[in-house]
């Protein structure tokens, strides 16, 4: 093929294919960096003789820090962290809001499923507030969610850390509001099983696929999950309502009044 030829084939690449592929040859290299870490992590601590397992549903709240401090939410959130650690109840409240609060517990799915089957058509919106927990359930709530066409929310001083954020990106729209607190970090295994680096290894590059996959699917921007694969565990990477836009993460005021008249 001539030179010329070529570069024009080159040029008729839909940037879209290129930008797709660019995200996920660095979604591999992230994986990659935090399988290193889980290996070198599950060599120190089986070193290590008694120590505390990870507890069976993996929370994240935030620090018990100043708000100005390096790491801090950029408000406190309103609820007690007793009420978040409980497992996610769901309340359906005045304005068709259904409101899902506390930890996102195996299981929740399952319970979420019967509320959308026993009251859809009173839900217009979904509003979370829950330090996140099991993937598996947050991933199959975002996909009812969406669905079922129905919206989320996240209202004033809620959080929604760590799996949470995915159940938000399921909303057709998608509102948090002033001093929202929204998370995210690495996924992690939380279970009190132990497993060997090389199981560690195979569950973190599976569950960071479905979960790149899953937002995408949604709409998503893929800066959102590469700022997760960039945050430790133990930390969060917060949302700033400027980078929620960017991210596609929260929808226009447009679409919400649209959805409020449908």
């Amino acid at each position: 093929m001539k030179p010329a030829t070529a570069l024009k084939a080159m040029t008729n690449i839909n940037d879209g294919v290129l930008m797709r592929g660019a995200f996920y040859l660095l979604l591999a290299a992230a994986a990659t960096f935090l399988v290193i870490d889980i290996r070198e992590i599950s060599e120190v601590e089986a070193a290590r003789p008694g120590v505390e397992t990870v507890p069976d549903v993996p929370t994240f709240l935030p620090p018990k820090i100043a708000p100005d401090a390096p790491g801090a939410p950029p408000v406190k959130p309103s609820s007690p962290e007793a009420v978040l650690r409980k497992p996610m109840t769901f309340n359906l409240i005045s304005g068709g809001v259904l409101y899902a609060e506390g930890t996102i517990d195996p299981g929740a799915a399952e319970r979420f499923a019967h509320e959308i089957e026993a009251r859809g058509e009173y839900i217009k919106f979904v509003a979370l507030n829950s330090p996140g927990g099991s993937v598996d359930d947050a991933i199959a709530m975002s996909k009812l969610i969406r669905q079922k066409a129905i919206g989320t929310k996240i209202d004033e001083r809620a959080l929604c850390a760590s799996s949470c954020p995915i159940v938000f990106a399921g909303g057709v729209t998608r509102t948090a509001e002033k001093d929202a607190v929204i998370g995210v970090h690495q996924v992690f295994n939380g279970g009190i099983e132990p497993v060997s680096p090389d199981q560690a290894m195979s569950s973190a590059q599976a569950v960071t696929a479905r979960v790149a996959r899953h937002l995408d699917e949604m709409g998503i921007g893929a800066g959102l999950w590469i700022h997760a694969l960039e945050t430790p565990p133990n930390q969060l990477y917060y949302l700033t309502p400027e980078k929620m836009a960017e991210y596609r993460l929260t929808t226009n005021a447009a679409a919400v009044v649209k959805l409020n008249q449908g």
